[in-house]
């Protein structure tokens, strides 16, 4: 399975070839090859910023002897006019990897904005605002990590870290003990007993089975109104650890955090994003 680190690369290897292809003819039409010169990473919009620890890895990328200084770190609150970071070298390097490096921030930040507003909705409560799967193709990691940068926290990163059993495992299994039963014996067998196991629960006969049942993580209420929600939290008695999913949006988060629900899992922070803008010019 491939790291974290590597599957960046990959990514930026794919940015850069489809951008860049065999040259960029503009800049090296324009620009001689030892000119030298310095950009600014400008802020444009108010919100919250993240990428520059990527950024630095897309300048290094394109040319390693970019010199990167730093004024605003990942994770702060930005406003239009202030500067993140500075870099300086090869005038035909900063050129080549401003597009890439500013889709990257921009999209990182808007996700980490997103989710610092969602997460600032349950000021003062127990609930801690949580990713999804609902991401960009490629983009995983990074988007992930922006929502951290945000102040929220990851769901599982993919298929590989967690068991996630929905509607269509139960039916395909032939039910809910079924399913929970080929779960517990699977991660026994394979050397995978550090595998969370988390079960989607349709209503509140659901929740009883799967307490039942036992040997599970989370329970997760799909598509509760808040009030079930909160017979729900009561009905789980702190036994696992529970998570209110489907349907929730902004106006209704605070209701769902006021139950006592640990986690309440939010699509938006990764699929409804506007990126932050900014630009990155010389000076």
């Amino acid at each position: 399975m491939k790291t974290k680190d590597e599957l960046i690369d990959a990514l930026l290897d794919l940015a850069f070839a489809e951008d860049v292809g065999d040259g960029d003819h503009t800049t090296l039409s324009t620009i001689p090859a030892d000119a030298m010169g310095r950009s600014r990473l400008i802020i444009k919009e108010k919100g919250i910023l993240a990428g520059v620890e990527v950024a630095e890895k897309i300048l290094h990328k394109v040319d390693p002897d970019i010199r990167m200084t730093v004024m605003i770190e990942d994770g702060a609150e930005v406003n239009p006019g202030d500067v993140a970071f500075t870099a300086e070298g090869a005038v035909r390097s900063l050129l080549v990897a401003e597009r890439t490096m500013l889709n990257v921030m921009q999209r990182m930040s808007g996700v980490a904005t997103m989710t610092r507003k969602y997460q600032d909705q349950l000021k003062g409560l127990h609930a801690k605002v949580l990713d999804t799967r609902k991401t960009t193709p490629g983009m995983r990691m990074l988007e992930k990590e922006a929502v951290r940068i945000g102040g929220g926290k990851n769901h599982r990163i993919g298929l590989f870290d967690m068991i996630l059993i929905k509607d269509n495992h139960e039916d395909f299994a032939g039910g809910l003990e079924n399913a929970v039963s080929r779960a517990k014996e699977y991660c026994r067998l394979n050397g995978k007993e550090d595998l969370k196991i988390e079960v989607e629960c349709r209503s509140l006969e659901d929740i009883r089975k799967t307490l039942e049942i036992g040997g599970v993580d989370r329970i997760m209420f799909d598509n509760f109104t808040p009030e079930l929600t909160r017979e729900a939290v009561a009905l789980v008695g702190g036994r696992v650890e529970t998570e209110s999913s489907g349907g929730i949006t902004f106006d209704t988060l605070r209701a769902y955090g006021e139950t006592g629900v640990d986690y309440i899992s939010v699509g938006a922070l990764t699929h409804s994003v506007k990126g932050l803008d900014m630009s990155f010019k010389a000076f």
